[in-house]
């Protein structure tokens, strides 16, 4: 089955940006901390960290583009599951293929629309107000992250479709 081939690399991808995300979030915590302290201690010297929420929303931005394949991958999405046993096993199956259908289809709209953000944002030459820096940046950093997501939502309608095959089969 192709899902046993391709899971380990899917898996160990996703896997990795998860981790990324995690420790982009743990270090935008500690920026905020050593901001907040320097605003706290101005009348001692200390200062605020530059553009400190320039940089929080580009960061926050990049972690949710991590965390966005490892999610699909083990099915983290939110999903409705009420009729789920009054549908049977087959019917779940395809519901299942139809919903991973759209959430490739969903990925790979916002894949496109964050390419069209970042070459917008190259073409007018925008920079974040504090820092100066070009915003077209975030932007480049979350593109290949959106690849990923599209790449993963796509593995997992072949994975659904191989579990509704066998579940078909009665294997």
């Amino acid at each position: 089955m192709l899902t046993k081939i391709l899971n380990g690399p899917v898996t160990a991808v996703s896997r990795a940006f998860a981790l990324l995300g995690g420790v982009v979030l743990v270090v935008l915590m500690l920026l905020v901390i050593v901001s907040i302290t320097g605003r706290a201690l101005i009348p001692l010297g200390l200062r605020p960290v530059p553009g400190d929420f320039e940089l929080v929303a580009a960061g926050t931005a990049f972690a949710v583009f991590c965390f966005l394949p490892w999610c699909q991958l083990e099915r983290g999405h939110v999903s409705v599951d009420i009729l789920a046993p009054l549908l049977g096993r087959r019917r779940d199956a395809a519901l299942s293929i139809f919903h991973n259908l759209l959430m490739t289809a969903a990925s790979a709209f916002i894949a496109w629309r964050l390419w069209a953000g970042m070459l917008d944002k190259m073409q007018y030459k925008e920079t974040t107000y504090i820092l100066g820096l070009p915003v077209w940046w975030g932007y480049a950093l979350c593109v290949p992250l959106a690849a990923a997501f599209v790449l993963v939502s796509a593995f997992t309608v072949i994975r659904s479709a191989e579990e509704a095959l066998m579940r078909r089969a009665g294997t």
